[in-house]
């Protein structure tokens, strides 16, 4: 069994098979796949024309997506689980993270389980731009507050603003993490910090977009993400200096209407976080898209 290990240079390969037909969850991009290099080892292959994408660690081995291919059909999932075993020394490990709804069907008759996992939050791009209104209101209010207040300035982010953005990044997850000393929600800022260090490091090469925003010449707030479908936008990092009342709301508005040209914005899902799964709703989406786990049927 022929493994490729994912590098730079597979981006078009997977830019093929991502695009040959409409995702909606956020994980479905390239970017998005590719900042868990730090963490996993990424490997593909293509079986019958469908792209297979396989992340392993310390534990064992899944499928980060589902076989990207216009049809998923029973050969090709047997082909999957197939070098998953190979991998796998235990065959409960062997899994789909990420499934999509609208393939379900599917699973269920070639005989496989599965299971709901998360959901992304995806929003009108039109109302985090406008916040008008009385479910906007309070976002409203914090956004004029830090206009009032603050010495700013808003603008795209470049490779020299690489190390403030770490340095905030370290001043954010202390602030996050002072009353929560629970092991895996340390371990979660850590993993944030060593994906973001590996967007940053490949940032023109993966296509996204950054923006700052500067409060007295200093960075205080940072916001990156790409492009998922023709017309979604998917926000990927968020940090701002929590001690600057509306800077969050600020940037998260500014960025939204600098994206004119996409209907919805995803925000991803909540980590199974109730604070997290609070502000993205406070947002007031207008959809959530699930994602399921798919395992072979007893």
């Amino acid at each position: 069994m022929k493994l490729n290990n994912l590098s730079l240079k597979d981006k078009k390969i997977f830019e093929k098979y991502l695009g040959a037909y409409r995702h909606e969850l956020s994980v479905y991009a390239f970017p998005n796949i590719y900042i868990w290099k730090e963490f996993f080892r990424i490997q593909w292959q293509v079986i019958d024309e469908a792209l297979c994408v396989y992340f392993t660690d310390k534990i064992g081995s899944f499928l980060y997506l589902e076989p990207l291919a216009k049809k998923i059909t029973p050969r090709v999932l047997s082909g999957a689980f197939s070098a998953l075993s190979f991998l796998n020394k235990n065959p409960e490990l062997s899994r789909i993270e990420n499934a999509e709804e609208k393939n379900l069907e599917i699973y269920k008759r070639a005989g496989y389980v599965f299971q709901q996992k998360s959901s992304d939050y995806v929003c009108l791009r039109g109302d985090l731009a406008a916040l008008k209104g009385n479910a906007f209101k309070s976002k409203r209010a914090s956004c004029n507050y830090f206009v009032k207040h603050c010495k700013f300035s808003f603008t795209p982010y470049k490779s020299t603003d690489k190390n403030a953005c770490f340095k905030l990044y370290d001043l954010w997850a202390e602030q996050r993490s002072h009353n929560r000393k629970e092991d895996y929600y340390q371990f979660m800022l850590e993993d944030s910090r060593k994906s973001l260090k590996v967007l940053l490091n490949n940032y023109k090469d993966l296509n996204c977009a950054g923006r700052l925003v500067k409060v007295d010449n200093q960075i205080k707030g940072f916001t990156f993400g790409f492009k998922l479908n023709k017309d979604t936008f998917c926000i990927l990092y968020e940090i701002t200096d929590l001690t600057i009342k509306g800077l969050a709301q600020f940037i998260f508005r500014q960025f939204s209407r600098d994206l004119s040209g996409n209907k919805y914005i995803n925000i991803m899902d909540d980590s199974g976080l109730e604070n997290l799964k609070r502000v993205k709703l406070s947002y007031h989406p207008v959809k959530l898209v699930p994602a399921f786990i798919v395992k072979r049927g007893i």
